[in-house]
């Protein structure tokens, strides 16, 4: 029988992901009507990456546009949000999304945060037209999407940032090499993350300060700079 997850996943993680159909794949290995992916919040801004449909667009569009929704919660909580019947009820968390809702044909909405260690970036949203509940199955497929799509959104982000180019890496001597490496260890070990997710919060944060990936470097070898699973993700030692 095909392996729809195992489809989805290659389909993602292939040498060649098509960078504006990743909510493709996964709206094909779920049992849901649409997905939506976005970033969210002043790190990469609110903007919709990837839509499988005009719908699942759109529900997007209402969250952004209202500051509340499942993406939102998703995203500030680090947890999945799971929605199995909004005909129903929302247990009152999104009183203006789910009035501008109540009459689209949507029966039950999902959502799943994007982070990296300890950079939130976003959020997966997905719908069903009729009330559903996500299987024990379904809901750990979807956080493994989330996960790759992680990585997939940031690199994106960097790249059109232009970081790999101007990272400060360009003068590739041994030193800074090692310092960079370095460093990815200390992060690898202070979040317990694998080197490559490691190296892309030192270059993420490079991009967020508006400094070079060696400036960052150099301060987490002399211990100036820090990170751990806080709140802000990030905590700088006097």
């Amino acid at each position: 029988m095909p392996d729809a997850f195992a489809d989805a996943m290659d389909a993602l993680t292939g040498p060649t992901p098509a960078e504006t159909n990743l909510a493709g794949p996964i709206a094909d290995a779920l049992p849901v009507n649409g997905v939506a992916i976005s970033t969210l919040g002043d790190f990469l801004g609110n903007e919709t990456v990837s839509a499988s449909n005009d719908m699942a667009a759109r529900l997007d569009e209402l969250q952004f546009d209202l500051g509340e929704g499942p993406c939102w919660d998703a995203f500030g909580t680090g947890r999945p949000v799971l929605e199995p019947d909004v005909r129903q009820k929302t247990n009152g968390r999104w009183p203006a999304f789910a009035d501008a809702i109540l009459k689209e044909n949507i029966g039950a909405i999902y959502a799943f945060p994007l982070f990296v260690g300890p950079l939130h970036l976003g959020a997966i949203d997905m719908y069903s037209t009729e009330p559903r509940t996500l299987t024990n199955v379904h809901t750990r497929q979807s956080t493994a999407f989330a996960s790759v799509v992680s990585r997939l959104v940031l690199h994106r982000a960097l790249e059109r940032a232009g970081d790999d180019r101007d990272s400060g890496t360009q003068n590739d001597t041994r030193f800074s090499r090692r310092t960079i490496h370095q460093a990815t260890g200390m992060v690898l070990a202070q979040l317990d993350l694998p080197p490559d997710e490691a190296r892309l919060v030192i270059q993420a944060h490079a991009f967020a300060m508006g400094r070079t990936m060696q400036e960052i470097a150099e301060d987490i070898v002399e211990r100036r700079l820090t990170f751990s699973m806080s709140n802000t993700g990030i905590e700088e030692s006097p």
